[in-house]
């Protein structure tokens, strides 16, 4: 007669700390995409694209607004750029539509706040850049940018009445934003106006032409002073540059004596191939240059907010 087999002794627990997995979502909402560029969804960059599948708000309402923003005063050209530099983009062969579980749908319906939030705010900056422009109200990026935070956080306190997670979550990536911009807004010396955008470029051709300050908003500027005939200067020919976005080039004739003053916020500074000096007296180097007598025929300040700065003989 054979004796049973001896029972198997259990097996001792396993030293190995349990893996964490994260907890389900709650019922009825589907885990929320982290915020990427979209390589689907793009024009230039993704970044709407990527707002558009974080939020729930359309594209096309984030384009529209960032244009908007770049025509009041060209803030939506610094948030674009800052939102292009801070977002990830996304993973390749991962389009932002497969990062979203199919099979799950909201058992809430979407809520209208955020898309209305938006419409109001382009009405907003639109009528204050209708007011900065055809008026004698002059109000500058910053209140640009605080009247649609302030847009903004009025749809955040009426999504906390209304409920739902989307309703809140795209209003509070776009106040981020906003903030952000604000920011950045408040610490560079803007002086432009709505009007003041695009490339600018000046030739005058006689001494009298010349502007004694010239005002630039967003784009490149252009002084071009090499078609003056300065052989007969009794005073020296004084300019001064205010620019708040993109890259100042000031051209002078290659035998004229300078005095230079630039400031720049951020950016670099090129003076006259000396590197970033800020100000100086540069004597000419052409063929005809005039001897020093210690008497600049040019004296220029140049301030510059977002951009290069760039003085260089023609």
């Amino acid at each position: 007669m054979t004796s049973a087999p001896p029972p198997v002794p259990p097996a001792s627990p396993s030293l190995d700390p349990p893996v964490w997995a994260p907890p389900p979502p709650p019922p009825g909402f589907p885990p929320r995409p982290q915020l990427r560029r979209s390589r689907s969804d793009k024009i230039l960059g993704g970044v709407s694209g990527g707002l558009a599948e974080y939020s729930g708000i359309d594209a096309l309402l984030w384009r529209v607004g960032f244009v908007a923003l770049a025509l009041a005063g060209g803030t939506g050209v610094i948030v674009y750029l800052l939102l292009w530099l801070l977002m990830p983009a996304d993973p390749i062969g991962a389009p932002g539509a497969a990062r979203r579980p199919a099979g799950r749908r909201m058992v809430q319906p979407r809520s209208p706040v955020p898309g209305l939030t938006v419409a109001g705010l382009l009405i907003v900056v639109g009528a204050m850049a209708l007011l900065d422009r055809f008026t004698w109200v002059s109000i500058g990026a910053t209140g640009f940018l605080g009247a649609a935070l302030l847009v903004v956080a009025t749809g955040l306190i009426v999504a906390a009445f209304t409920g739902g997670r989307t309703a809140r979550g795209g209003l509070i990536a776009l106040g981020v934003v906003l903030s952000v911009a604000l920011t950045a807004a408040s610490t560079v010396d803007w002086r432009g106006s709505s009007e003041d955008v695009g490339d600018r470029v000046y030739r005058p051709t006689t001494v009298a032409e010349v502007r004694d300050v010239y005002r630039g908003g967003l784009g490149d500027f252009t002084l071009d002073l090499t078609l003056l005939d300065i052989s007969d200067l009794e005073n020296p020919v004084s300019a001064e540059v205010q620019h708040d976005i993109g890259d100042v080039r000031v051209i002078l004739p290659r035998d004229a004596d300078v005095q230079v003053r630039a400031e720049v916020d951020l950016g670099s500074l090129d003076v006259l191939e000396s590197g970033s000096v800020d100000k100086g007296f540069f004597p000419g180097d052409g063929p005809g240059a005039w001897v020093d007598d210690g008497a600049a025929e040019f004296d220029l300040v140049i301030r510059n907010g977002l951009g290069d700065v760039e003085v260089s003989r023609g």
